[in-house]
């Protein structure tokens, strides 16, 4: 059957032209994704309106406009709550959406209480401290080399070659330097030396399952050993992919990692699970993004699709269907 979809996007270059700066919306779709995603719904037979920013739907919802679904994937502008905007939203005029629900959107953008809540479950993650003064970054007890990043920031943003410090002077200065720029607290963790690995889920329940598990391997050319916005960015040049399949026994460990994080953080329809191995090589939990990218061609989760044979219309006909049926119970 097919379905009246609203598309629900920050358009890059909306905030651009809006006077915003590059880095302030670099978490942002172009119109590429846009174009890319309402070809595949157009594709499975989907009625598709674009509907634009939260401000926006919020309103069309007001002036009683409703669709069977809006299929989210707007980030939101300011705030440790923002990716939580339209589906509080969506939730307050009992509008269907894609995706997690507000309390796992916010949850798992503040980098710190998601590593809490997953470690009170058991599952294994880097020792770390959130540092809000440099008093408390001089502080910092942890032992060194450590990685050094924005709490609460998506696409890797203040993610560079400068993230993994190895003195406590160096950890101070990047911890003002990302005070300065993002103007809210650092998380502060033990580095993890290990192998770097992002797993794609799409569905829910038990009927959650893997897309695939996919090792991040950085080139000679990689700014450092980490998954910077550069190295993001200019992927084809500073990163190469490869699927880990069994019998291999990390592809095993990463696959229940990622999965028991995902039910653990309440995510839905589909997420993408950040790990990375410590110096024992045991996979830790790093982030989950409960809006994975989905630009058709360069975002993680239909590069892993491609990777395993799952194409791009498939992953989209996957999260549409596990999102209606959640409402059709």
């Amino acid at each position: 059957m097919g379905l009246f979809i609203g598309l629900c996007y920050d358009l890059k270059a909306d905030y651009l032209k809006a006077g915003f700066s590059a880095a302030e919306v670099m978490e942002f779709d172009d119109e590429e994704t846009i174009i890319g995603l309402e070809a595949a719904l157009l594709q499975l037979g989907h009625q598709v309106e674009r509907v634009g920013n939260g401000r926006e739907l919020a309103l069309r919802l007001a002036k009683g406009d409703r669709w069977d679904l809006i299929f989210n994937i707007a980030e939101g502008l300011q705030g440790r709550s923002r990716e939580a905007q339209v589906p509080a939203v969506c939730e307050l005029f009992a509008q269907p959406y894609t995706f997690s629900d507000p309390l796992t959107c916010a949850l798992t953008l503040d980098k710190a209480l998601a590593k809490r809540v997953v470690r009170d479950r058991g599952l294994p993650t880097a020792p770390f401290e959130v540092v809000s003064t440099t008093a408390e970054a001089t502080a910092v007890s942890l032992p060194m080399p450590l990685f050094l990043k924005p709490m609460a920031e998506g696409s890797s943003k203040g993610v560079t070659g400068r993230s993994v410090v190895k003195e406590r002077e160096e950890l101070v200065n990047t911890y003002q330097l990302l005070r300065e720029l993002f103007q809210q607290p650092v998380l502060v963790e033990t580095f993890l030396p290990g192998r770097e690995v992002t797993v794609g889920i799409v569905g829910n329940g038990s009927n959650s399952w893997v897309v695939s598990v996919m090792e991040v391997i950085f080139t000679d050319q990689a700014e450092t050993s980490a998954y910077t916005t550069l190295n993001k960015d200019e992927y084809l040049e500073r990163v190469s992919y490869r699927l880990l399949i069994d019998p291999e026994p990390l592809a095993a460990q990463a696959r229940q990692l990622a999965l028991d994080a995902y039910h653990t953080l309440g995510c839905r329809d589909a997420a993408r699970v950040d790990l990375r191995g410590d110096a024992s090589g045991v996979l830790q939990f790093m982030e989950v993004n409960p809006l994975p990218g989905l630009h058709h061609i360069r975002s993680d989760l239909p590069i892993m699709g491609r990777l395993a044979g799952v194409s791009y219309t498939q992953i989209i006909a996957e999260i549409v269907e596990s999102a209606w049926q959640r409402y059709k119970c």
